[in-house]
């Protein structure tokens, strides 16, 4: 079964103006936005950009190349990488406006990278969340709070990049294909007149009126929604857009990553729906954050990431490498909670621990 990089095979060796811009080239620059490439791609507002060549070939003499060998989402990016730089429809891209950012205490993990298509055009992508406790407490924020930090970043960079370009798509993969939409819904007019489409790839939706809002519904008929088969994560909280289910090869949770999705020349295979498992575990969460008011929900997600902290852990990767320890100082911080609450932030502590493995 094919996957992105048995599409590069395919068509690599075409360049955007011989075979027009399609659905698997936005998850593909997306999964690049994963990358670090901060301090080799110029920051924002620099005015510079390098090709994407230029940043692989940097990227390499300083990092190595064996990283690229490792098995997983994350070797796979530099892998992708690697090949991109190789591949005439990706090599001379250009890449500028990278941005970077952790900050603990506004809890915001946010970033952004801005490649241009030619005949100022570009694409802009928003990396998902990364490996950091920072980072997935930020999403759940996202199930109290109208706005989230990195959300109203997404939607000040977007409006940043745009004076230079005429024609815009934003997207996204994970919590990045929530920020886009964001961003699109709140750029302003005339930033949403150059947006011919917004990709949300296995992202969340929203909580709150985001979805009713006058700004979200003059983008709706652009955002593109694609969810593998037993997505989780892409089925939290709500959606308004419709959404394409898209054949995976991985199993529950491994889904989500987006080299399991399965491609067929320049589009995803598409399946009818979602499995009942998808929709049970959709009408779980959504079920259980219905019967919690705002300020329960805070401190439910609070709780759940008192308990990640009583771990010692700063990274998933830390709690997934010593899960046994990780647990027993888990479980002593959830013996002194009420039994209801108790049984929900353990499975969502093992959600979240499953998620990250993938």
């Amino acid at each position: 079964m094919a996957c992105i990089f048995d599409y590069l095979n395919w068509r690599g060796d075409l360049t955007l103006n011989q075979a027009p811009f399609n659905d698997v080239d936005n998850l593909i620059l997306c999964a690049l936005s994963y990358v670090k490439l901060c301090g080799i791609v110029p920051g924002l507002g620099s005015g510079r950009a390098v090709t994407l060549a230029q940043a692989a070939k940097k990227y390499f003499a300083a990092e190595g190349k064996d990283k690229a060998g490792s098995r997983g989402f994350r070797g796979n990016n530099i892998l992708l990488l690697d090949a991109l730089a190789k591949f005439p429809r990706y090599s001379a891209l250009l890449l500028s406006d990278c941005v970077d950012i952790l900050d603990p205490e506004d809890e915001k993990q946010f970033s952004a990278l801005t490649i241009s298509l030619g005949a100022k055009s570009a694409f802009v992508a928003f990396r998902g969340t990364d490996s950091t406790l920072v980072g997935w407490k930020e999403d759940f924020n996202m199930s109290f709070l109208p706005q989230v930090p990195s959300q109203r970043s997404a939607a000040e960079y977007l409006t940043a990049v745009s004076e230079r370009f005429t024609s815009l798509r934003a997207g996204g993969h994970s919590k990045g294909g929530n920020l886009a939409v964001y961003a699109a819904a709140h750029c302003g007019e005339e930033v949403q007149k150059k947006l011919r489409a917004v990709y949300n790839n296995d992202g969340p939706g929203f909580s709150g009126g985001v979805l009713t809002s006058p700004e979200y519904l003059a983008v709706r008929d652009r955002v593109h929604t694609f969810v593998p088969q037993s997505s989780v994560v892409g089925m939290l909280m709500d959606h308004e857009e419709s959404y394409q289910v898209v054949h995976s090869t991985g199993l529950g949770l491994f889904q989500h990553d987006p080299y399991s999705w399965e491609v067929m020349g320049g589009d995803f295979c598409l399946l009818d729906t979602v499995t009942d498992g998808s929709r049970f575990a959709s009408a779980t969460v959504k079920s259980w954050l219905a019967g919690m008011d705002i300020s329960q929900r805070e401190q439910t997600v609070d709780a759940l990431f008192d308990v990640l902290c009583a771990t010692n852990a700063k990274t998933t990767a830390e709690l997934s490498a010593d899960w046994l320890r990780s647990a027993g100082a888990a479980l002593s911080e959830l013996k002194n909670m009420e039994p209801g609450s108790r049984r929900m932030l353990f499975e969502l502590l093992k959600l979240l621990v499953g998620v990250v493995r993938g």
